[in-house]
């Protein structure tokens, strides 16, 4: 189905265990020198890697993307955009220019394949209310984009008006009427996400999508939402246009004319479809699909659109994992996605004509593109290291990786990190539960090692062997500590019905899994000294280290990141009700005692192991008066408590400076409590 091209693995066989002697621990200032890669897109005739990489500047409290490119063929990365913040670039169909975005708006540069030079640089859109997600239609003659507008404006000069009102106004009070009047960290005041065409030469953009609804919709990530057709004279666009969008997770994909019309819906499923991706050939459109209404962490389809009938097709029916990032095989026989599994991702192949799963590569992958040229090209990532960009061919049988980018290697070579090591164990009802512990550095077996004991969060989400610079295991041992962590009930990667079982059950198995866990890493690593353990979480890890507050005297220390402390207040301040409508089974008067029975806040009684808590002011999905509460109590009981507030930081601290206060204070807390 893939091009299968040779590839030569060379292992250099090093005396590893001399050199980390002499590698020094991995500290913040070290992460934030990290370059960050992403977005790798391949030129149309395989001899270029375009890519995106971060620059933190930690005194200036900047993060600044570049582009840059890499030969396929081997050689050395270069930067090529040098301006204010340069992201998501998208090549010609000729490769003879690519585009990006830069100050919101929509930039193209000449490129020579051959030198790999770029030149001419010109800006396409100069629209008052920004351009984002810029993609080139297939003929090269239109560029698609999302704005954020108005509704009832019906041109440019309406919005740009309508936002200098704004700007002049004295007044600066918001009227709602209707819910997801704020999502995330900010307030829609009154703007819809639409999609806007506009000639690759530059000229007026003209709205796809016009109508009181997002189309994309908002999106933490992952495939863009929309698609041009090979012909480049439709696009294929998600959208949710069921009356209370709080409440709903109903995205469905739609049809649109280039030049204009009314959009013609082409699924019908009332829970999410999105990501569609025209097949080469033109034939198909693949996309992502949930079956369940209301319920984000459904596992995600791969489906397949006949465009001739109309007839739909589940291609992983018998899959029982997430579908993530896809993309076709050149020929249209086939695609290729990854999907989590047991702390890594994959990357699989599923065929049109004869569907079946066949694993092709294990590690931790993401961000799929094939050509026929160069095959399949991806970042890779893992818990030492972070993404760097990698081609991956198939031959007699097996699948390789080679690096192409080689972003970070300098600053490891300095620094010690260390291996992830999976362990299973019995969890509630006699369910297999994968757990990882990292080591420090300098480990030595005879010693014993205080413990950080982390939670992650969703409560659908996992750890694995993958890179964080929010919850950076590395980090979190550099300073003499073991990490455990273990992906509890509710943890993707290991099947639908085990992400199920937390469902309406959020301190029950959840909480014997991640209690029976730590049990048998005490007993299997007798380097733990499980006299000084600390646990930290955030979001549903903040939750369950608040639950674990009055069900547990076990710690020695907690700590609380943006976690639900009253279920009730927290579903009335939320923003996407849908999530705790269904986790908790309905609204809290529907239902008040599912949210009475797993609230923290009811066993406040009980609370004695000093916690830190840790709260952003623009956190949406759970108000800062989550953490107020929580901290008032313990304060109130008398428990040794700080906490840390944000007033400039929404679920994620992202701010570098912030982040460095963050880690220090954290760190320090644990200290405090066992290092004594």
């Amino acid at each position: 189905m893939f091009r299968r091209t040779a590839i030569v693995l060379v292992i250099l066989l090093i005396g590893a265990a001399g050199l980390s002697a002499q590698k020094r621990p991995f500290t913040f200032e070290d992460m934030m020198a990290l370059k960050r890669v992403g977005e790798p897109v391949p030129s149309p005739d395989g001899k270029w890697v375009a890519f995106t990489a971060v620059d933190v500047n930690l005194e200036e409290n900047t993060r600044t993307p570049h582009i840059w490119m890499v030969p396929i063929a081997g050689g050395p990365e270069r930067q090529i955009t040098q301006g204010k913040g340069e992201q998501r670039p998208r090549w010609s169909p000729d490769g003879k220019h690519f585009l990006y975005i830069m100050e919101e708006q929509v930039h193209v540069l000449a490129f020579d394949t051959g030198s790999g030079k770029v030149s001419g640089g010109r800006q396409v859109t100069k629209i008052s209310t920004g351009a984002d997600g810029a993609l080139w239609s297939p003929d090269g003659e239109n560029i698609l984009f999302v704005s954020e507008v108005y509704p009832d404006c019906a041109d440019e000069a309406c919005n740009k008006a309508r936002d200098e009102e704004k700007s002049k106004s004295k007044v600066k009070a918001l009227l709602f009427t209707r819910l997801l009047y704020r999502h995330w960290n900010r307030y829609s005041e009154g703007k819809r996400s639409h999609l806007f065409v506009v000639p690759a030469e530059g000229g007026t953009p003209r709205d796809l999508t016009p109508g009181d609804y997002d189309a994309p919709p908002f999106s933490l990530g992952g495939p863009d939402g929309y698609a041009f057709s090979p012909d480049g004279q439709e696009v294929c666009f998600a959208s949710n246009h069921d009356p209370v969008e709080a409440t709903s997770t109903n995205n469905d994909l739609f049809l649109v004319p280039l030049a204009g019309g009314t959009p013609k819906q082409i699924t019908s499923n009332k829970a999410s479809d999105s990501s569609p991706q025209y097949s080469p050939d033109g034939k198909w459109i693949a996309y992502l699909a949930q079956v369940r209404p209301g319920y984000e962490s459904d596992r995600f389809r791969l489906m397949l659109y006949e465009r001739a009938t109309g007839k739909i097709t589940n291609l992983t029916e018998k899959f029982d994992a997430w579908v993530g990032t896809f993309a076709w095989a050149p020929e249209s026989t086939g695609l290729a996605f990854v999907a989590e599994d047991k702390g890594e991702q994959p990357i699989y192949s599923v065929g049109l004509n004869a569907p079946g799963i066949e694993e092709m590569i294990r590690g931790h992958f993401d961000d799929l593109t094939i050509t026929a040229q160069a095959g399949i090209i991806a970042t890779r990532v893992s818990v030492e290291r972070p993404n760097e960009v990698y081609q991956v061919a198939c031959g007699h049988g097996k699948c390789g990786a080679v690096a192409l980018t080689h972003m970070n290697d300098a600053l490891f070579a300095q620094v010690h990190t260390s291996p992830l090591e999976p362990f299973w164990f019995v969890g509630a009802e006699n369910k297999k539960v994968q757990g990882f512990i990292v080591r420090p550095p300098n480990f030595d077996v005879t010693r014993k090692y205080p413990v950080k004991f982390l939670i992650h969060g969703g409560p659908q989400g996992a750890w694995g062997d993958s890179w964080s610079y929010r919850w950076n295991p590395e980090l979190f041992a550099a300073d003499g500590y073991v990490v455990v962590m273990i992906n509890p009930r509710g943890s993707t990667g290991y099947g639908q019905r085990f992400i199920d079982d937390i469902n309406g059950d959020w301190g029950g198995r959840v909480f014997q899994d991640l209690m029976l866990g730590l049990n048998y890493a005490e007993r299997k690593y007798p380097f733990i000294d499980k006299t000084r353990e600390c646990a930290l979480g955030a979001s549903y890890g903040g939750y369950m280290v608040n639950w674990i507050e009055g069900h547990t005297h076990r710690f020695q220390c907690l700590v609380s990141h943006d976690g639900m402390f009253n279920a009730e207040s927290a579903w009335g301040s939320t923003e996407e009700l849908w999530f705790n409508e269904w986790e908790f089974r309905g609204t809290p008067w529907a239902n008040p005692l599912m949210y009475r029975k797993w609230s923290p806040h009811r066993a406040a009684a009980s609370f004695k192991t000093p916690m830190l808590v840790i709260h952003g002011q623009r956190d949406y999905r759970l108000d800062v008066s989550e953490g107020l509460q929580l901290f008032t109590t313990l304060q109130r009981r008398g428990v040794p408590s700080k906490m840390l507030y944000f007033p400039d930081e929404g679920h994620w601290v992202l701010k570098p400076q912030n982040g460095r206060l963050w880690y220090k204070t954290v760190n320090e807390w644990v200290d405090q409590h066992l290092k004594k």
